[in-house]
């Protein structure tokens, strides 16, 4: 094992389902995949506190995360542009079950330029 982290906070979903709002890194539920790029980043949006997370797969540290309008509960995925760039886009709907804020989003991230 490389390294080990703490996966989300209690941002939205707190314990026992109270929504205090409060980011402890706690870990949190999560449901959905990671992607990794060549650039040696790990992509995930699964977990429960709405956020889209970059970890430096040497490290284990976020090097980069973005606030989601809604739960992505979902495996981003990644694509290279015409004009070259390289993107991640995940889907934010939200999850019942999980108690994350419901949506009807894709989002699109570009990557720096190398």
């Amino acid at each position: 094992m490389l390294w080990r982290e703490v996966l989300g906070t209690a941002r939205d979903t707190g314990l026992f389902g109270s929504h205090l709002g409060v980011p402890l890194k706690t870990g949190v539920p999560n449901l959905g995949g990671s992607i990794i790029t060549a650039g040696g980043l790990a992509f995930i949006g699964a977990t429960t506190d709405q956020y889209l997370r970059a970890f430096d797969l040497s490290t284990g540290k976020v090097v980069w995360k973005a606030r989601l309008p809604a739960g992505a509960q979902a495996t981003p995925m990644t694509y290279r542009g015409r004009d070259g760039r390289q993107y991640v886009v995940i889907t934010a709907g939200g999850h019942g079950a999980l108690g994350t804020r419901y949506g009807d989003y894709t989002l699109a991230y570009a990557l720096p330029r190398t």
